[in-house]
């Protein structure tokens, strides 16, 4: 009686297993990051699955996007580094408007009408005393009150140090311009990792309560068999056990599901989540990314050391400016002015033109202060060259071994999934004839949960690792 008791628990837990969701399906093919997880899919159970509200999906964010198109799209609108960015080259422009404005000539017009009001038969004279005492040696009395109107005319016809100002405003324009491409590069590349990582975190949420339904149809069948004496309470203890952890995985996943979709937001210049529409598809992610960036060829540079360069044009340039000033200056000036008269309305005084040297002598240390100052400034400017080239350079080599290294970890995960989906099987089999034990079934089917996670979030790391690769060889305009 006692051997066909045994025989007969054999048989139900032969029956009832094969109705219990299998954990290895016979394709053994990777599945693509937005498929769902084939080794956790869940299918109907002999035994009913509790309720859990930890089942129902992770709630969608209130603003999501579809495709890199419209995520773009946001990054240009609300990106504050690419509007700091273009300020930066408006401000270059102005102040290259500024420095070409020393160059070209001034002109300007001012009136003047005074009025003496304790001798109010007298003109006023001050700076009106040159017009007014010219209009007065003719058959012209200068009026009370008395009204000026000069016209003056200034032309700089030597100054060194002012094309030297236009040279370095120049330079600023070429490395704001620069800085503006170094940005966009930037924000790319962090626009293209935050959407990488919303779409694993979502990934990740549903493979989670994949895992707990497996968990949950795992536990009801082994309290249906232990409730038919086939095991102990210490299968039953192992099993709610085994849920207990499926269900931490899926609050840490929504946890970090709602971090990712925060830290998208962030990225798009947003003050709230946003998150990914379902079928968001990663595989479009680097055609995208050649059509707004493109690959350097030959002796192209990065931005950013285009930017520095152009940095330390404008320190040199502004270091030789500041030594001009010890040179002398040219400005040649007319002036015409024309004063309240009587009889008849106004009359033009005078109009004259004077040529002006300027002779820098001693200014207090003024100009040695500038020059060593600038100097400073140009010493730095070469180590942020040498830094940039540095940085990018490693970069490059790093990102690059980062993809190789991304592809081995893949493959390797990958084939450690099918080990653990063998080994599951295996296992399964053995509990069914009795030479394993509930927690070797547990085990089994929590390794392959964390494979199966592993390879998730390894296929995405490829792609993150891609982007990456592409983006530091690369500029975007």
């Amino acid at each position: 009686p006692l051997e066909a008791a045994h025989k007969m628990n054999r048989r139900f837990l032969s029956l009832a297993l094969s109705a219990l969701p299998s954990l290895a399906p016979a394709a053994p093919a990777a599945p693509a990051p937005t498929d769902p997880a084939p080794g956790l899919a869940s299918t109907p159970a002999a035994v009913p699955i509790p309720d859990d509200p930890l089942l129902a999906p992770a709630p969608r964010a209130n603003q999501e996007v579809g495709d890199w198109t419209e995520a773009r799209a946001l990054l240009d609108a609300h990106s504050t580094d690419l509007q700091t960015a273009l300020a930066n080259i408006d401000r270059a422009e102005a102040r290259w408007r500024q420095s070409l404005s020393v160059l070209l000539p001034n002109a300007r017009l001012t009136a003047t009408l005074a009025y003496d009001l304790l001798n109010s038969d007298l003109p006023i004279l001050g700076a009106a005393a040159p017009a007014a005492a010219a209009a007065a040696k003719g058959d012209y009395r200068p009026t009370t009150p008395t009204g000026v109107a000069a016209a003056s005319l200034t032309q700089k016809v030597v100054d060194v140090g002012a094309w030297r100002g236009l040279d370095v405003a120049e330079a600023s324009k070429r490395a704001a311009t620069a800085d503006l491409q170094a940005v966009r590069r930037r924000v790319t590349q962090g626009l293209a990792r935050a959407l990488v990582a919303a779409v694993a975190a979502e990934r990740v949420a549903e493979i989670d309560r994949l895992s707990l339904r497996q968990a949950l149809e795992r536990a009801a069948l082994i309290e249906r068999v232990t409730t038919l004496g086939a095991g102990t309470q210490l299968d039953v203890v192992r099993a709610r056990q085994d849920v207990a952890v499926a269900r931490g995985a899926v609050v840490a996943g929504d946890q970090q599901l709602w971090v990712t979709r925060e830290a998208l937001g962030l990225a798009l210049g947003l003050d709230h989540e946003i998150g990914v529409r379902p079928g968001f598809a990663l595989d479009g992610l680097p055609a995208e990314l050649h059509q707004q960036c493109a690959a350097l060829t030959g002796d192209e540079r990065r931005a950013e050391v285009l930017s520095a360069e152009a940095a330390l044009s404008a320190a040199q340039t502004s270091t030789a400016q500041a030594r001009a000033g010890y040179l002398p200056g040219l400005d040649l000036s007319s002036t015409l002015a024309a004063v309240t008269a009587s009889p008849g309305l106004a009359q033009v005084a005078t109009w004259s033109i004077a040529a002006t040297i300027s002779i820098p002598l001693w200014e207090g240390g003024l100009r040695d202060g500038l020059i060593r100052e600038r100097t400073a400034a140009e010493v730095q400017a070469t180590a942020g060259v040498e830094a940039a080239r540095r940085s990018t350079t490693l970069e490059s080599v790093h990102t690059r071994r980062l993809l190789t290294s991304a592809q081995a970890l893949l493959d390797t995960t990958r084939e450690a999934r099918e080990l653990a989906r063998e080994q599951d099987r295996l296992t399964r089999r053995s509990y069914e004839i009795g030479r394993a034990t509930s927690l070797d079934l547990v085990v089994s089917a929590a390794a392959l949960r964390a494979t199966e996670l592993n390879v998730a979030l390894r296929e995405f790391e490829f792609v993150q690792a891609g982007v990456d690769a592409f983006l530091s060889v690369s500029g975007c305009k």
